[in-house]
C-alpha cells in the first residue's frame, strides 16, 4: 500500500506543472479585470455567478484550480488546459504539435470563451465557462506555464528561497507562482493599486473571439527564455527578486486587462 500510495504521488508530481500565480495572484488578475468591464459585461457577470459564495470574479478566481485538486473526473480532464508545453525552440506555437485536440490552456481559453460567448448555452454551461476563462488567463501569462524546456515548467529545477529562519527548499515553478508575488510584503489591496498604476499598454485594442491565446503563450514563453529566469545558482538571492518582480507585475497587469477584453467581447452584447 505504502509503495502505491508513493508511485500515485510521483505520478502526480510529474504529470504537469504546478497551480499557476497562486490564489493571492489569480484574485489579482481577476479584480483587475473586474476594474475595466463595460455595464453590460459586468451585468452579465453578476448574472452568471448570482448564487455563488463570493459572487466576483476573484471569488471564482481559484476555481478551476480546486476541480483540479479535489474533482476526479473535471479535475483529470481539465489538468492539461492549465499549461501549454511548446516545442518550438523558438516559441512558435503550433496547435497540431503543442495543443492536440485542444487540450493546452491556449486552447481551452478559445473553447471555453466560446462557450461563455455564446446565448444558446445554458446558464450552468456559461457560468463553468467564465470560472474557466478566467483562471486560464491568467495561467497563460505565467511564463513557466507556456515554457519550451522538458522541467515540468520548473517543478524540477530545486531552489534555496530566503525565509524568516534562514532558508527553504523550493523550486523555480513555486517561486514564480507566488514566492515572487509574496516576497513584495504587500496585502492585496496594495498590489491591486501598484499593478493599475503600471504604464501598461496591452498587445490589442480589442479581443474578437476567438482570443489570442496563442500570441499570449508564445510571449510567455519567449519570457521563461529570458537569461537570468533560470538561475545560475539555486541561491535565490535579493537581485533575483529585484530584477523578475516587475517582470511579475506586468505580466499580472497584461493579464487582467486581457482577460477584461475577453469577457467584454463575450459578454458585451
Amino acid at each position: 500500500m505504502t509503495r502505491r500510495l508513493v508511485a500515485a504521488l510521483l505520478l502526480i508530481s510529474l504529470a504537469g506543472p504546478a497551480f499557476a500565480w497562486g490564489a493571492m495572484g489569480h484574485r489579482l488578475v481577476a479584480d483587475l479585470a473586474a476594474d475595466e468591464l463595460t455595464p453590460t459585461a459586468r451585468r452579465a457577470v453578476d448574472r452568471l455567478l448570482a448564487g455563488e459564495k463570493n459572487p466576483t470574479l476573484s471569488g471564482i478566481a481559484s476555481w478551476a484550480d480546486d476541480v483540479r485538486a479535489n474533482d476526479r473526473v473535471l479535475g483529470k480532464k481539465s489538468a492539461p488546459w492549465h499549461y501549454v508545453g511548446i516545442h518550438s525552440p523558438t516559441c512558435a506555437y503550433q496547435p497540431p504539435v503543442d495543443c492536440p485536440d485542444g487540450n493546452c490552456v491556449a486552447g481551452a481559453i478559445d473553447a471555453q470563451a466560446a462557450i461563455l460567448a455564446d446565448p444558446r448555452q445554458s446558464i450552468e454551461a456559461r457560468r463553468q465557462a467564465l470560472k474557466f476563462v478566467v483562471h486560464f488567463i491568467g495561467d497563460a501569462h505565467q511564463p513557466l506555464h507556456a515554457n519550451n524546456r522538458e522541467d515540468k515548467g520548473g517543478n524540477v529545477v530545486q531552489l534555496r528561497i530566503p525565509a524568516p529562519s534562514g532558508e527553504k527548499g523550493g523550486n523555480l515553478h513555486s517561486l514564480w507562482d507566488s514566492g515572487l508575488i509574496q516576497h513584495a510584503g504587500l496585502d492585496e489591496a496594495a498590489y491591486h493599486a501598484r499593478l493599475r498604476a503600471l504604464p501598461l499598454a496591452v498587445d490589442v485594442p480589442s479581443a474578437p473571439l476567438p482570443p489570442h491565446s496563442g500570441a499570449w503563450v508564445e510571449a510567455s514563453c519567449r519570457l521563461s527564455m529570458r537569461d537570468g529566469v533560470y538561475p545560475p545558482s539555486p541561491y535565490i538571492d535579493e537581485a533575483y527578486y529585484a530584477r523578475w518582480t516587475p517582470v511579475v507585475d506586468e505580466q499580472l497587469r497584461r493579464a487582467g486587462a486581457h482577460l477584461a477584453q475577453v469577457l467584454n467581447a463575450a459578454l458585451d452584447r
